[in-house]
């Protein structure tokens, strides 16, 4: 499973990049984040123009640039992240494949975009965006979460969608057109909360899952310890699911149902 960082620090990108990271994430996504994501202790980054300039100075290693959500100003970032390096381009907030053409017009091929699944809309509309020419699809927790209960008026658990099907159906769509599909994120084996990384690891094993991003959690657990034993070690985790036999992967499934469960505050209307 390919593992992507946030990071802004060209020195720390390149010592993760040696340890088997593959590739670096430079968030510009901010407009409208604060505003939809308010009370849902989320993480909302600030990075510049001049992070993704050191970055690609820092690594030969994939370089992908989160922009904000299609707008006025997407042209602008586009060509801006082009110009700076970028191998990719991360569309965030996707809701209609027209959005998603609208960035590949304007990239004209000079590099990858990959679409964010992170919206009811996109998980409905997800065979349509999947037949355009993608770098690869991640599905995002975190504001699938919000969307949906922006619709039901009830807040679900951040990991509902890996429990209810969504996941599956998204991974055998994005899959089956040739792209590679990621979702979630992880952090040590021996961390991780509510969901014990370990398990979440192995779920994604089971899922066929091609990549994930290593974020906030990752960064607090591994701030005093070296990457060159962290980042294998995560790799080792995956590798260890994949080798179980069918019985121990089904106890997996049914302790990472479990952990979800209980991760669950009663249902909140909003």
């Amino acid at each position: 499973m390919d593992l992507f960082v946030f990071s802004t620090s060209g020195p720390d990108v390149a010592r993760l990049v040696a340890a088997g990271v593959t590739g670096v994430v430079i968030d510009w996504e901010r407009r409208g984040k604060a505003r939809r994501q308010a009370g849902e202790d989320t993480q909302i980054n600030r990075d510049t123009a001049r992070d993704l300039r050191a970055v690609r100075a820092a690594t030969a290693a994939t370089v992908v640039c989160r922009i904000n959500p299609v707008g006025r100003w997407t042209a602008g970032e586009v060509d801006r992240a082009i110009a700076l390096g970028a191998d990719e381009l991360l569309v965030p907030m996707l809701r209609r494949p027209a959005e998603l053409d609208g960035v590949l017009a304007l990239v004209r091929g000079r590099c990858g975009v990959a679409a964010m699944i992170e919206t009811q809309d996109a998980v409905d509309a997800v065979d349509a965006l999947v037949r355009r020419p993608l770098s690869r699809a991640y599905l995002g927790l975190n504001d699938l979460r919000i969307d949906r209960a922006a619709r039901t008026g009830v807040s679900a658990g951040l990991f509902a969608p890996m429990v209810d099907g969504t996941v599956e159906h998204v991974r055998e769509r994005v899959a089956a057109a040739g792209h590679p599909c990621g979702v979630a994120g992880l952090t040590r084996p021996d961390a991780g909360h509510p969901v014990p990384s370990a398990l979440l690891a192995a779920e994604m094993e089971r899922l066929g899952v091609d990549f994930t991003f290593l974020r906030r959690s990752f960064h607090a657990d591994t701030a005093d310890r070296d990457p060159a034993a962290e980042i294998p070690r995560i790799h080792a985790a995956v590798a260890l699911a994949g080798t179980r036999d069918a019985g121990a992967r089904a106890a997996d499934r049914e302790a990472f149902v479990r952990a979800v469960a209980a991760s669950v505050p009663a249902p909140v209307p909003v």
